[in-house]
């Protein structure tokens, strides 16, 4: 906890004069001569009952003491509750996925860690799916029907080419929609434009203020892949666009890295993971890079994640909730009074 104004803690240090005053007040009244028939049946009309004399200046107090550390302007990290956090899945798809260095495919294990990471995700979290190869598809738009996305999951047919670049951009795209995030008016600028009059030309991207990387909460890429990018916009300026717009982006690296390994059908092909490039995109977007060589580590990366982004948090003043706090106590030891004493003193 911290606090925007730390010199007023400073007013706690009067707190002990309130029940020291309390105190002299209470030794004053006894000094007053009030004359009973008996003083027995008096102390026996209030024995028992001395906690009530003492109920209310003690809320009274304790509101006084939130108050006063309230003026100190308190900090705390605190839960975010109400707010939409969707996390976008980009998951590789080229003809690499069919190695079988992980057990059984590395598709086959990439699709069942992506389900168990939705079945252990909180429900009120909403997740897209991007698929990647040569070219980049939206499977499954952000959505809380979990069964959509593993129909959607289930459904991957694999591609020639890797363009991870692009699959960013497109989770991009899905998490600001009015951003104007194109990827064709990226990868081919103007010759992307409208050629005919039936078309409607899009407008321009939005010119954005760069962020802090990873300071926007609400969202988040999950990407994997078990290459390198081979075609499509630069790995690296995608990943800048997202460190831009504060999103994080959790690396997943899949399979070896030594390029040795073969097809099903016993075809070598080049597979060796680009582990710089994928490292530095975690880097620039304050994200996490996970190299995963085998599907029980895959499934143990899945789950280190699903743990990490359904908790946001961010830095809230207390202020108000300490004054509301201070509020209520004041109306019930004013309550108290009036029920048991029929006054307020």
């Amino acid at each position: 906890m911290s606090f925007l104004w730390p010199d007023a803690l400073w007013l706690l240090l009067a707190l002990p004069l309130l029940p020291a005053g309390y105190l002299w007040l209470l030794r004053q009244r006894r000094r007053q001569h009030v004359r009973y028939s008996s003083l027995v049946v008096v102390r026996a009309a209030v024995a028992g009952r001395q906690w009530r004399r003492h109920l209310p200046p003690a809320l009274l107090l304790l509101a006084i003491a939130l108050l006063l550390f309230a003026a100190a302007r308190p900090l705390a990290r605190v839960p975010l509750p109400g707010t939409r956090t969707t996390i976008m899945l980009a998951m590789d798809v080229s003809l690499s996925m069919r190695v079988t260095d992980v057990k059984p495919t590395r598709l086959a294990a990439a699709q069942e860690a992506a389900k168990l990471f939705l079945r252990e995700l909180p429900r009120d979290i909403e997740v897209g799916l991007v698929t990647f190869a040569g070219s980049t598809e939206v499977a499954q738009r952000a959505t809380l029907d979990r069964g959509a996305l593993v129909t959607a999951i289930d459904a991957f047919q694999l591609q020639m080419h890797t363009a991870v670049g692009n699959a960013i951009v497109v989770c991009l795209s899905e998490l600001f929609p009015d951003q104007g995030i194109d990827i064709g008016e990226i990868t081919f600028g103007s010759r992307r434009r409208a050629r005919s009059l039936d078309e409607t030309p899009k407008g321009r991207p939005k010119q954005v203020t760069p962020v802090a990387p990873g300071s926007y909460p609400s969202a988040a890429i999950i990407l994997l892949t078990d290459g390198r990018r081979t075609t499509g916009i630069d790995t690296l300026e995608a990943a800048k666009m997202a460190a831009d717009r504060g999103v994080r982006i959790y690396v997943v690296g899949l399979g070896t890295t030594g390029g040795n390994a073969m097809t099903p059908e016993g075809m070598p092909i080049y597979m060796q993971l680009d582990e710089p490039t994928l490292r530095e995109v975690a880097r620039l977007t304050a994200g996490e890079y996970h190299s995963a060589g085998s599907a029980e580590m895959l499934r143990g990366v899945y789950q280190s994640l699903g743990s990490r982004v359904q908790v946001r948090t961010r830095e809230t003043e207390l202020t108000a909730l300490l004054a509301l706090a201070a509020a209520v106590l004041v109306l019930a030891a004013g309550a108290l009074s009036v029920l048991w004493f029929r006054r307020i003193d």
